[in-house]
């Protein structure tokens, strides 16, 4: 072989390889073979958060996120931060997932991830609930909580999950209603009762006892006089209508007779809803009740199963017994008017006052 034909050669086999070159994509430096530095630190912080280390968890979290600031596990580092918090549990820890879950909604409100981090943050309240009978703080913020996911989130796939959580939550508030409503019936506080009954059943009409509620309101409404003969009426007309298969509907059918008042049809839509919330009862067990004494949180098996839950929080109204407005007789307002002072006012015909100076021949005798 010639000189000639090896230089051409090797000629032909340099412009080759630089065209392949050209045609080459470019990759990331680092290895196919090596993982990439930023999964290798998440991926050993969740490892960290299943084995409890929870500082251990966070410290790498926050490494990953102050190191490779565009990563694409920058949201999903944030996220398992607040995920840390709440496994850890304890009032501070809580305390301390709920403001990081609402920062992340705040940094990524777009993401899927956002709607888990608002039902998370209902959780960590719902978690926290006390029996109806208590405090119930924490119920009323699970509600808020839950509800603001269903405003802002209502396409989500947790939002069937939160709808059924948020009638649970209902389901405990308008118990711990009822029951004050109740005891102000069997003291004989009847403007109390009426008050605080009715106000449950139309803040939550989902409620397991509502029924009851509407019975014991419109027998203290009775008790009240013939001023409230009909907010007794509608009481028990309203058993009738939108509770036709409760225990109470021949009981108040009764009364409206002895009223000498219509009775209404039942609401087919009512019909069905309580046909679908007997046929799907669950019915606890034999140390359901045993058990529910030492247990901390709330019992919400009679909670309801179907219906939109109330959209707006119970809020304090004025008993019955109070006469408000044109109601008192009087035209009572409580508007504030503000009227120029005329010339002929007690300002312009008495003396000023701060002229009078103490007589210190009077105050000399007096010593």
């Amino acid at each position: 072989m010639t000189r000639s034909v090896i230089a051409a050669a090797l000629l032909a086999a340099v412009l080759i390889s630089s065209c392949g070159f050209r045609r080459k994509k470019y990759e990331n430096p680092i290895s196919k073979d090596t993982e990439q530095p930023d999964k290798v630190l998440f991926d050993k912080a969740i490892k960290d958060i299943e084995k409890g280390r929870y500082e251990v968890a966070r410290l790498t979290l926050n490494t990953l996120m102050n190191t490779y600031d565009t990563s694409e596990f920058m949201a999903k580092a944030k996220l398992a931060i607040a995920d840390s918090w709440m496994r850890e549990g304890g009032s501070n820890a809580l305390a301390q997932a709920e403001a990081e879950y609402k920062d992340f909604i705040l940094f990524y409100p777009t993401l899927e991830e956002s709607a888990e981090a608002q039902e998370k943050v209902c959780m960590i309240h719902v978690r926290q609930m006390e029996k109806p009978d208590r405090d119930n703080n924490h119920a009323m913020r699970a509600e808020d909580e839950c509800r603001n996911l269903l405003q802002q989130f209502p396409n989500s796939k947790f939002a069937p999950r939160v709808q059924q959580l948020l009638r649970n939550i209902q389901e405990v508030i308008a118990e711990g209603e009822f029951r004050v409503g109740e005891f102000y019936h069997k003291k004989g506080s009847f403007p109390s009762s009426a008050n605080r009954l009715d106000n449950v059943v139309n803040t939550y009409p989902l409620y397991s006892h509502a029924d009851r509620a509407l019975w014991l309101s419109g027998d203290s409404y009775s008790r009240l006089g013939d001023r409230f003969r009909e907010s007794a009426v509608k009481s028990w007309q309203r058993i009738v209508r939108d509770y036709p298969l409760s225990e109470y509907a021949d009981r108040a059918k009764e009364r409206l007779k002895e009223f000498e008042q219509e009775i209404p049809e039942p609401d087919p839509v009512a019909v069905a809803r309580m046909k679908y919330e007997q046929e799907n009862y669950e019915k606890p067990g034999v140390m359901h009740g045993v058990l529910g004494i030492f247990k901390k949180g709330p019992d919400t098996h009679t909670a309801a199963k179907s219906g939109n839950p109330a959209m707006t929080g119970i809020r304090p109204s004025i008993p019955v017994s109070i006469p408000t407005g044109d109601a008192a007789g009087a035209g009572v307002t409580a508007d504030v008017t503000v009227a120029p002072v005329g010339a002929n006012s007690d300002l312009d015909k008495k003396p000023d006052a701060r002229l009078n100076q103490p007589d210190q021949k009077k105050d000399e005798q007096k010593k």
